[in-house]
């Protein structure tokens, strides 16, 4: 049938007038004349360059985030370092010790809010991240916390019973002589849930997500390499809340991988022409005060002969409510 058109068309006197549109050639013309226009048009969005911009406007990178970075500060202050003293200050008669306590309810809480902020953190990052890494980095993080909820409201409920945090579980006075004995082998594995294995799957997915978020929080605008005042306010209370978690969390080798390769990961996007963001280098700056905060900690208590009996290895990091029931909480 085309060929038939075709010939039609051929043997049809040329006129120097467009076709009639009403005659099947002026249809067929007409018809061929929008869909040229069409493709022509087609052809240009696929060809075009983008309109020019300001320079540097189409690799800015977002904004701060200072309320994420706020609220996760708050919450960690609050619900985290604050379980153990909140604890302390409420009376005992509010929260008998067969029912949860102050602090657990502090603990479910956290274990709620912090994966929320941290999936929020992933969204507003500068760059796609593997959500498969992300998902199960968010799993096990809030499997590892609630392991440490139940342990750590144990544990909490035998330091009011005589409980001493500088002791291992075999040397306190209230385990030793516990009959039958492995009663003992119990209260090892219960410590064993709480301090070791919650520890490593609460924290290990933690810093996994921070140091993803960090990986794509570089780019080659150079405004963007100052950190605002909002930032610098947050700085102190966000290393020590880290120096605060790396050292009652037993956690110093895991921080100091991650911190690690944030340094390898810093010197090889520069050699690309990449520098952080602003909230690269807040998040860089937070784990930098740690660990000078870190040192400064060891250093202080270097020579404690108690504490490391406790914690002996070349790689001392002693907790902080264990020197709180060492040499604080007798004092007072």
């Amino acid at each position: 049938m085309q060929a038939a058109v075709r010939k039609r068309q051929s043997n049809a006197p040329r006129s120097s007038t467009n076709p009639r549109p009403g005659s099947p050639t002026g249809d067929l013309a007409h018809e061929w004349l929008y869909l040229s226009q069409k493709l022509r048009v087609l052809l240009n969005m696929c060809t075009s360059q983008p309109e020019s911009k300001p320079k540097g406007s189409s690799m800015k990178r977002p904004q701060f985030h200072f309320d994420l970075w706020f609220y996760l500060t708050v919450q960690n202050w609050i619900l985290d370092f604050g379980r153990p003293i909140v604890m302390i200050i409420l009376p005992l008669e509010w929260f008998p010790l067969n029912k949860p306590s102050a602090g657990d309810y502090f603990h479910m809480a956290y274990n709620v809010i912090t994966p929320f902020l941290l999936l929020k953190l992933i969204e507003r990052s500068p760059r796609a991240l593997p959500r498969s890494a992300v998902y199960l980095s968010i799993i096990t993080l809030v499997m590892g916390a609630s392991i440490h909820l139940v342990g750590d409201s144990i544990n909490h409920r035998l330091l009011l019973s005589g409980y001493q945090l500088h002791l291992s579980v075999r040397e306190n006075p209230i385990i030793k002589d516990l009959k039958p004995a492995t009663l003992i082998d119990s209260f090892e594995l219960l410590y064993f849930y709480d301090e070791q294995l919650g520890h490593l799957m609460w924290y290990i997915p933690f810093f996994i997500i921070l140091f993803l978020y960090f990986t794509g929080c570089f780019t080659h605008v150079k405004e963007e390499k100052t950190m605002p005042l909002s930032g610098w306010l947050l700085l102190g209370p966000s290393a020590l809340y880290y120096w605060y978690l790396v050292t009652e969390g037993q956690i110093f080798q895991l921080f100091l991988l991650t911190f690690l390769a944030m340094v390898a990961t810093v010197i090889h996007q520069r050699h690309k022409g990449s520098v952080p963001d602003a909230n690269g280098l807040f998040l860089f700056a937070s784990f930098s005060v740690t660990m000078f905060l870190v040192a400064v900690w060891v250093a202080w208590l270097w020579s404690d002969p108690v504490l490391r009996k406790k914690y002996p290895g070349h790689l001392y990091v002693p907790e902080p409510w264990s020197y709180y029931t060492l040499h604080v909480k007798d004092s007072h």
